[in-house]
């Protein structure tokens, strides 16, 4: 008895994968009705999808927001990076204190005479070495801690990308404020007080008890006045800056949000920059006795 191949008819009957033409199957597509293998099946709410129906059905998902408009966040990455590198450049910084300090400390006259702008950035991720005494291990430890407290809340409330805007304009709101009014200063404490200052607009703006906030924020600055060689500057600069910055995120109208944020704090950058690049700081003032 002889086996007859099977016809043309037959073959063409038997469904087979559209991404693999080898494979027999006979399972569909929800969406499309093309035929998928095994490889190929994503679970969909009823029966199968085919990859592209999943990736394009993903396109029209909208992705979750924070109360202000960033994306959702789940894991603070960025407040554990901040951390990370503010732990970092102590560790370098006690390594090698009188060349870091020396070269990204915040320092007035090396803003105003040599043009080293970047210290208005770098100079707040510094903090004072241990040779300094005891009070400079509890400088980096107080604004870790208040970091690692915060950061979290905020970035969560704000979404990641507008908590490092948030960060970063209120290290250099309390960078220009040294410039303007002091001379030089180390320290995260412009942003850890900008953080102050953004959660307490955040919180009334959502209908919280501020009250604690505030009582922090009122205990922190008696400090920064009670305790000398505390830069005063740097910590009212950032804390203005931070509240300034937290009121534009959490009040922009929600139909022009992002561009009322954004912009808000691109207009907030373009003016700390014109206040070093046309303003003399106090210490410049100061040598030729007209510092008030």
């Amino acid at each position: 008895m002889t086996t007859q191949p099977p016809s043309e008819s037959d073959t063409a009957a038997v469904p087979t994968c559209y991404r693999h033409p080898g494979r027999e199957t006979y399972v569909r597509c929800q969406r499309c009705e093309r035929s998928i293998c095994p490889d190929c099946m994503r679970d969909a709410s009823v029966g199968f999808q085919c990859p592209e129906c999943v990736a394009q059905g993903n396109k029209t998902v909208r992705q979750a927001r924070s109360a202000f408009g960033g994306l959702a966040v789940t894991t603070p990455r960025v407040t554990w990076a901040l951390l990370a590198v503010n732990v970092l450049a102590y560790v370098v910084e006690t390594l090698g204190a009188n060349w870091v300090l020396g070269t990204f400390q915040m320092n007035s006259l090396d803003v105003a005479y040599r043009g080293e702008w970047w210290r208005l950035i770098t100079g707040a991720f510094l903090h004072m070495p241990l040779s300094v005494g005891s009070f400079a291990l509890s400088h980096i430890l107080f604004n870790m801690w208040a970091l690692y407290v915060i950061g979290p809340q905020l970035e969560r409330g704000l979404g990641s990308a507008r908590f490092l805007a948030l960060y970063l304009l209120s290290a250099l709101g309390g960078s220009v404020a040294v410039y303007l009014f002091g001379i030089a200063a180390v320290g995260a404490s412009g942003a850890i007080y900008g953080m102050f200052g953004a959660l307490f607009v955040v919180a009334k703006k959502l209908g919280y008890d501020a009250r604690s906030v505030l009582l922090l924020i009122g205990v922190n600055t008696v400090l920064t006045f009670v305790f000398p060689g505390i830069s005063w500057q740097g910590h009212l600069g950032g804390l203005v800056v931070g509240a300034l910055v937290g009121g534009i995120f959490a009040y922009a109208p929600p139909k022009s949000r992002n561009m009322v944020q954004w912009g808000g704090c691109a207009v907030l950058l373009v003016i700390l920059i014109a206040l070093v690049t046309l303003l003399p700081p106090y210490a410049v003032l100061s040598q030729f006795g007209i510092s008030g």
